[in-house]
């Protein structure tokens, strides 16, 4: 999967897509080019420790995986490899116990030599797909900063006709259990990944792809709030 993805859903849509409440990220605005370091909402799930209760929200996140542990990144970390996202330093511990859901209209990915490479578009059946991801946070002058990865694949059917990796997308009937906020175990890491593995094939094969512009590839000159960066040309 390349760096780049849209999102036209507003917060109201994310809200209801997701059965979400509180902290909602209301300065978000629907974005046709997401790049690596840009802020991006996610759907996180919390259990408050002095009621117990849990409460899933919409909430703003860097594309660019950044764990306090980790002093300085010399490129972004902005997707994580399902092979080795239970065993990887980098990730294991997000992975057991700080996930996410980054929604997402579709992605691009690009195909052919530099210079005259072709873009695409990849998307689902419906207005909104769910790519798995994982969430980290740290203290950046005083304030708390939240961060994410997106987690990718093996490509399969159509979306593996353009590129070798893909995001990992969840059907809805996994939404809980992915986003419920425990602290898995071994075990738990085997099951989550089969499941992983096994919705994200499904999902995989609704997969539809149509080539775009080639600008949306200009970060410094498109403009990221145009929607006609998604629509077919040929």
């Amino acid at each position: 999967m390349c760096g780049r993805f849209a999102n036209d859903a507003k917060v109201d849509e994310l809200i209801q897509e997701f059965v979400a409440q509180g902290n909602d990220y209301r300065d978000w605005r629907p974005t046709y080019s997401i790049a690596p370091t840009d802020v991006v909402p996610i759907v996180r799930e919390r259990q408050h420790h002095d009621t117990g209760e849990i409460t899933r929200s919409i909430e703003p996140a860097v594309w660019d995986f950044h764990p306090s542990f980790i002093k300085d990144s010399k490129r972004p970390n902005f997707n994580a490899r399902i092979e080795t996202v239970a065993t990887n330093g980098m990730w294991k511990g997000a992975f057991a116990g700080s996930r996410c859901i980054v929604p997402m209209r579709g992605y691009y990915e690009w195909e052919g030599e530099p210079g005259h490479k072709r873009a695409h578009f990849i998307q689902g059946p419906g207005s909104l797909l769910a790519a798995a991801g994982l969430a980290t946070a740290r203290k950046v002058d005083d304030q708390w900063v939240v961060s994410t990865a997106i987690i990718t694949r093996a490509a399969r059917d159509a979306s593996g006709e353009i590129h070798d990796r893909m995001p990992v997308f969840l059907e809805r009937a996994v939404w809980d259990e992915y986003l419920a906020p425990v602290k898995l175990d071994d075990g738990g890491k085997e099951h989550l990944l089969a499941l992983l593995d096994a919705e994200s094939e499904k999902v995989a094969a609704t997969i539809t792809t149509f080539e775009v512009d080639p600008r949306v590839n200009n970060t410094r000159t498109v403009d990221p709030e145009d929607p006609t960066l998604i629509e077919p040309i040929g």
